[in-house]
């Protein structure tokens, strides 16, 4: 009797040894157990690292939660892993699947928007790149609470989201994204442009308006702060603006812009018409970067009144309209007229 408890014995340890050894031999293996290229697995904040386990092998990420279970005693990281969104496309082994989770490498979509974009061209590039209707986009925008303690006029967003490269999760939703980059504005327009600007008389509406004309005009990092001197000069003088992308804004604003911005275009009737009316127009034309908003809250000391466009990206800049006219003629009315000759 006791040779066959012996033998039962010997027959356990030989089992368990057996069963240990092939799942020490799972823990470098990679396993891939889902069919798709890919495979996402959500881990919800104050999930247990056995319940992690349980569906990461549902997802056929990792082989069956007993592998799991070795090979995080044996990594150490048990108290490491991060909640998140996460994405395998590859074999991996559970070892390396550990690590990912430890690191926090959940899976992000990114998306960029440039500088001087309006809302409705945000909107744009948050469908094409696949986050969402452009509609969703613009509704977000609607609803200014955000950024009324600094804009108590403030009927939208425009103006507010800072342009910039953002990574989002994949469920994310507009007002996530027009949540963060209202954030994000915040933290690019500091204290000391708002206190220059109100040293100066203007209100955070006034200088981002400011800011996003700036944008639209150059895109000269050189030429930022002179190009917001000349419209401080102009309003200080109470002498209209007269810039084009106010005009172009208010034309999108009808639906009504093709593309071309024509002389008849001049006059039409908008409050954001700057050759209609003097002074800034009700609100910003589009988001500017930081850039602009410093230039707009510390513009250079010019007595510049005009400038034009060289055509090649930069401006000629007068403190007359006699000077003006002549870097009118030379710049613009001249190699027109050369075109056409053509």
């Amino acid at each position: 009797m006791r040779r066959f408890f012996v033998l039962i014995l010997w027959l356990v340890v030989a089992a368990a040894a057996f069963m240990g050894w092939q799942q020490y031999g799972l823990l470098d293996e990679p396993y891939k157990g889902y069919p798709g290229p890919e495979q996402f697995v959500d881990i919800p904040p104050g999930t247990g690292s056995q319940a992690i386990g349980r569906s990461l092998t549902a997802a056929g990420v990792v082989s069956d939660p007993v592998t799991w279970r070795v090979a995080l005693w044996r990594s150490g990281d048990a108290t490491r892993l991060q909640a998140g969104e996460y994405r395998f496309t590859d074999a991996m082994t559970p070892a390396d699947v550990i690590r990912k989770i430890a690191r926090g490498e959940v899976y992000l979509r990114t998306i960029t928007f440039r500088e001087g974009l309006t809302v409705r061209q945000m909107g744009r590039v948050y469908e094409e790149a696949g986050f969402g209707p452009a509609s969703a986009f613009v509704a977000a925008t609607h609803d200014a609470q955000s950024i009324t303690d600094l804009d108590p006029a403030a009927r939208d967003l425009e103006g507010y989201l800072f342009p910039d490269t953002y990574a989002l999760p994949r469920r994310a939703s507009a007002e996530d994204l027009v949540r963060m980059m209202v954030e994000r504005f915040r933290a690019a327009f500091t204290d000391d442009m708002r206190q220059a600007a109100a040293s100066a008389g203007f209100g955070v509406r006034e200088v981002v308006t400011l800011a996003s004309l700036v944008e639209k005009e150059t895109a000269q990092s050189d030429e930022r702060a002179v190009v917001a001197g000349v419209f401080r000069n102009r309003l200080a003088k109470r002498m209209g603006l007269q810039c084009d992308p106010t005009v172009i804004y208010a034309l999108e604003l009808q639906g009504g812009f093709d593309g071309n911005l024509r002389r008849a275009d001049l006059g039409l009737d908008s409050p954001y018409n700057t050759y209609r009316h003097a002074g800034l127009p009700p609100g910003p034309i589009a988001a500017p970067g930081r850039a602009s908003l410093d230039a707009a809250a510390h513009p250079a000391d010019v007595d510049y009144l005009y400038f034009v466009s060289r055509n090649d990206g930069s401006h000629v800049f007068a403190a007359t309209l006699d000077e003006h006219n002549r870097n009118v003629f030379r710049y613009q009315v001249a190699p027109s007229r050369a075109r056409s000759r053509r």
